[in-house]
């Protein structure tokens, strides 16, 4: 079994920046995979990024490319998701997931992934 708490969450205005963190607890492995997703009011959860345990491959959705970074701290057992030029449709409640086993693809949906956290708020102004 496997924890996640997020924090990092809040309120900035449009292009600021914020740094998510997603602490893991309990059987984590090297041959994990951690996600970050986000599900806006009504809207379904979609895909932000992801990252194996190694964080030797990442992959980040078109609609977050070249402003957030997600990266890892094995020492610490914690994901990191750094915002950066945030936007108002950026506002949504930011989830970290798990998924045991990648397998070599890295998984980009929410049916692949196998432990959630409760998620942390972000809200972008304009």
């Amino acid at each position: 079994q496997v924890q996640l708490v997020e924090s990092g969450g809040g309120l900035v205005q449009a292009g600021g920046s914020l740094r998510l963190s997603c602490a893991a607890s309990g059987r984590t492995a090297s041959s994990y995979a951690m996600g970050w997703f986000r599900q806006a009011p009504g809207k379904e959860r979609e895909f932000v990024a992801t990252i194996t345990w190694s964080g030797g491959s990442t992959y980040n959705a078109d609609s977050v490319k070249g402003r957030f970074t997600i990266s890892i701290d094995n020492a610490k057992n914690t994901v990191y998701l750094q915002m950066n030029s945030l936007k108002p449709e950026d506002t949504a409640v930011y989830y970290c997931a798990a998924k045991r086993g990648w397998g070599g693809v890295l998984p980009t949906t929410r049916y692949e992934y196998d432990y959630w956290g409760q998620g942390t708020q972000v809200t972008v102004s304009s």
